[in-house]
């Protein structure tokens, strides 16, 4: 039996079923913003802007999750981060435990939300007194929204600094990111700066809502699936904190990606399709591919050109391994759409850099699913 066919056999029984587990288990430890303040304060709209998505779609999204919070997970069909939406606050006695408790084990940051031009805040002054007492959370980030409706700004700059030394004297030192949300003209301010803060607590929102600058036709495209293939990386990262989930799981997973992938640029997934991707990659990544199917400690699955690691955790590499492999599936099916030749030094690099790029994110999920 070929190599390509043993390898095509062992990485497609594997029913949708039976990887239920490692997807169910990545979903219910997603990363998540605890986003607080008044209703109105701009929570949703901040949703809707880091997101893209219009106020419908986002709307539709969110479930409850406590008497007084709910989530809403980003994307809905392939999450790989949840926002938790404190309500209530202008209501009497809110009680904030209930909310802390949920958070507790899987919120990586709060976010307070403040309308630069709303000094009355004792409400969420108070649930921040609570919250701090807790000692549960450990990052937070304060936004201070709406600053362009103020007239001139230096008053928005005085009505800022207002509420930040408000928070500061029940939280302590906290950063502080002035946004606009909407803006006079129509297009959000301070938005890069709100990313770059909150991806110094939880990588993946960097790497979901980085504003970039020009890019080539490939790279648009790869976006668009971006999301799903952090999806697959995260399920793949999470087998090794799921009992009895076989060990042929992350390799089925990998597989699963590729299909899914195969299936957006129009291309049927079989064998034929399977020896061409391995075969650009250079004959050497299918050998070393086939010979560790089923080895639960992934470390030994990387090829030679992307030991870049060391001794990462299987789970870190099982998430790095899956993201590259899509990175490098996406610009194959690219440019065979298209009509270009592929080189197996080419894809290599693009595996090089892609396992590098992620192993930030990786290395937080392998700490979220612990």
């Amino acid at each position: 039996m070929s190599l390509v066919k043993r390898i095509y056999r062992k990485l497609n029984p594997t029913r949708a079923e039976d990887l239920a587990p490692a997807f169910r288990h990545s979903e219910e430890h997603l990363p998540t913003l605890w986003l607080i303040g008044k209703t109105g304060a701009g929570k949703s709209t901040l949703i809707r802007t880091l997101t893209g998505l219009n106020e419908i779609e986002v709307g539709r999204g969110f479930r409850p999750c406590t008497q007084t919070a709910t989530q809403y997970d980003f994307p809905q069909q392939t999450p790989v981060l949840r926002f938790l939406d404190t309500r209530g606050l202008s209501e009497a006695e809110y009680d904030p435990d209930e909310d802390i408790r949920a958070c507790e084990h899987r919120s990586h940051a709060l976010v307070v939300v403040m309308r630069a031009d709303d000094p009355e805040q004792s409400e969420l002054l108070e649930a921040l007194k609570r919250i701090k007492r807790s000692g549960k959370v450990r990052n937070a980030l304060l936004v201070h929204t709406a600053i362009d409706t103020l007239d001139s700004k230096r008053e928005s700059d005085k009505c800022v600094l207002h509420n930040q030394q408000a928070v500061e004297a029940v939280w302590g030192e906290i950063t502080g990111v002035p946004v606009d949300l909407i803006g006079r003209d129509g297009k959000p301010v301070g938005v890069a700066r709100l990313v770059e803060e909150l991806g110094r607590f939880l990588p993946i929102v960097a790497e979901l809502f980085e504003r970039r600058g020009k890019s080539t036709a490939e790279e648009k495209n790869f976006r668009k699936f971006k999301s799903e293939i952090m999806w697959y990386a995260g399920a793949a990262g999470a087998t090794d904190a799921v009992p009895l989930v076989g060990l042929v799981a992350v390799p089925a997973i990998q597989t699963k990606m590729l299909h899914s992938l195969a299936n957006h640029y129009g291309l049927p997934w079989n064998r034929r399709l399977l020896t061409e991707l391995l075969g650009a990659m250079g004959a050497g990544f299918g050998v070393q591919y086939a010979s560790r199917l089923g080895l639960r400690q992934l470390i030994k699955l990387i090829p030679v050109y992307g030991q870049t690691v060391g001794a990462a955790s299987a789970a870190v590499t099982s998430y790095c391994v899956t993201y590259a492999l899509g990175r490098v599936g996406c610009i194959y099916f690219f440019n065979k759409i298209s009509g270009k030749l592929t080189s197996p030094e080419e894809l290599q690099a693009v595996y090089r850099k892609a396992f590098k790029h992620i192993l930030p994110v990786a290395q937080d999920d392998a700490e979220n699913n612990r």
